[in-house]
Parts: structure tokens; sequence; C-alpha cells
């Protein structure tokens, strides 16, 4: 019997870590992903270990897995500014270690943007030099760091899974680094990749088997797409909502290359019960 798909939902930590698994539970997620500190600045506090130790018994009491960690959207790993690269660096390095503090499976990384670099090849081999020196000497452990894919929007580089696996072989040159990828549906869909369709999904599983290898992406996040196809637009619709739709995410969540196994996790908008809804809905369309 094939393996379900793990479905999930980005929470919140405010009032301590203990309380992002107490929300999932609320809404009967079966993995989650948070942050592991504010996402729009440079400053962070370090790891509380009694809500963090909570928080594991949590999740392990629940069988509430995999965790995953979504880094700062201010890391830009391929920023020629040199303050803005040590302070992506060393927020970087800060991340992977509160990850393995608190036992996440995953850290979810942006590339970065190729602004004031020649092309978009040269921003990878900075981005790649960057993370290498950002994770020299950590031990991982359990822990891997998942490059996401971007809508392609303004200068962000990894919209194209070429430009994702150029990253990861460039790390690989520099030394071993723990790493996959998570995949974002609405940044497939924005970026070109029509994943709405029977024939577009099935030629973009294809590509990302060829290209990244679907042993290498563990999760995915599963957001509907306010932009059109190729629209480069970086905004995220409740699911059904969206240019992906309803029947689309049906073909995502029981495709027998996808679905088995790996973690779907939501970032929609979730004001007004819209999270319990957004979950229900992939429950019901993966046929749980």
């Amino acid at each position: 019997m094939a393996l379900a798909p793990r479905l999930g939902l980005h929470t919140s930590t405010a009032g301590g870590l203990d309380n992002a698994a107490h929300e999932a539970l609320a809404v009967g997620a079966d993995c989650l992903q948070i942050f592991s500190s504010s996402p729009r600045t440079w400053k962070a506090n370090p790891v509380d270990a009694v809500r963090a130790k909570t928080f594991r018994l949590l999740r392990d009491k629940h069988g509430l897995a995999p965790l995953a960690i979504h880094c700062n959207y201010l890391i830009n790993l391929a920023s020629t500014d040199a303050t803005v690269l040590e302070n992506s660096v060393r927020s970087l390095r800060g991340e992977i270690e509160r990850a393995i503090a608190i036992e996440a499976d995953y850290l979810v990384l942006h590339p970065g943007s190729k602004k004031n670099h020649p092309d978009a090849e040269t921003a990878i081999q900075f981005a790649a030099a960057a993370i290498h020196t950002a994770a020299r000497g950590l031990r991982f452990g359990k822990l891997k760091i998942l490059f996401e894919n971007t809508a392609g929007a303004g200068q962000s580089i990894g919209s194209s899974f070429e430009e994702l696996a150029l990253l990861t072989n460039l790390i690989a040159q520099l030394g071993p680094l723990p790493s996959g990828y998570c995949i974002d549906t609405c940044h497939c869909y924005a970026a070109g990749y029509d994943v709405s369709t029977q024939v577009g999904l099935s030629e973009t599983v294809r590509q990302l088997d060829s290209i990244l290898g679907l042993e290498n992406i563990p999760m995915f996040h599963a957001n509907d797409s306010k932009g059109g196809l190729g629209s480069h637009m970086d905004r995220h619709a409740n699911i059904g909502f969206g240019q992906i739709g309803s029947e689309g995410f049906r073909r995502i969540l029981t495709h027998p290359q996808l679905a088995p196994g790996k973690a779907f996790i939501l970032e929609t908008p979730m004001d007004d019960g819209w999270a319990q809804r957004d979950l229900d809905a992939l429950r019901a369309l993966a046929g749980a």
C-alpha cells in the first residue's frame, strides 16, 4: 500500500516553540513549518532549551513530522553588498544552529538574488561559496538544507530547476552539505511550469526527476497561485481559489511519483479559519 502524503502548514511560534505544535495539532496537521526567529530582522534570540524539549516531546507524542524551519527573508547569499552578505552568512549559520538545536528535519532556504551580477550563473557561484562558508564545521545530524524554487520575481535566482541543480552541484564541489529541494507549487506555476493540467504536471514531474531527482525532494509548499502561468508573480492563494485550482491539486496530491510519503506544507493566507479550510481541502483532494 502506497504511503499517503504528509499534510501540514506553517504555524506561529509566538509565545514559545511548543505553541507551534499546539496550533498544528488543533487543525489536525501531520507536519509543520516554523520560523526560528523573526523572518524580517537580523536579530535572533537563542533557542529556549526547555521550550524546545517540550516541543520535541509534543511532536514525538503526536507524530508531527517532518518539522521544517523557513529561513529569514532578509538572507541573500548572492549579495554583492559586503554588509548584507556578512549578515546573510551569519544569519544562515544561526538558522542552521537553531535548526539543529530544535531537532528540525529541514531548513528551507531561498537561493538569493542576481542583482549586480552579470548573469544568474555568476550569482549562483557567489551563493554557493557563501552557503559553504556559513555551514563550515557544523554537525548537521539529521538536518538537511532544502533549496526552494522561486517564482522568478525581480532578480531572484532559482526559478528554474536547472539553476537549483547548478547551486547544489557547485556547493558539492566545495565540500559535503546535506541538502535537497523544497518545491513550491505557486512558484512553479508563476515560473512557467504548468502544474495545473495533466499534461503540464506530467512534464514538470519528468523535469523534476531528470534535473533534481524526485528522491531529493522530500517536501512541497502547497500554495495556489494568484498570478497566471509564467507571470513571475509570487502571490499565494488559498487552495482551489487560484490559477492551479482544486483539480490541479488533486492531480498533484495523488500523483504516484509525488505524493507517497512526501510532506505538503501550506503557506496560504490563513486568517478567519482558512488554515483549517485549506488543510481539509488538501486532505479531501488527496483522498486521505
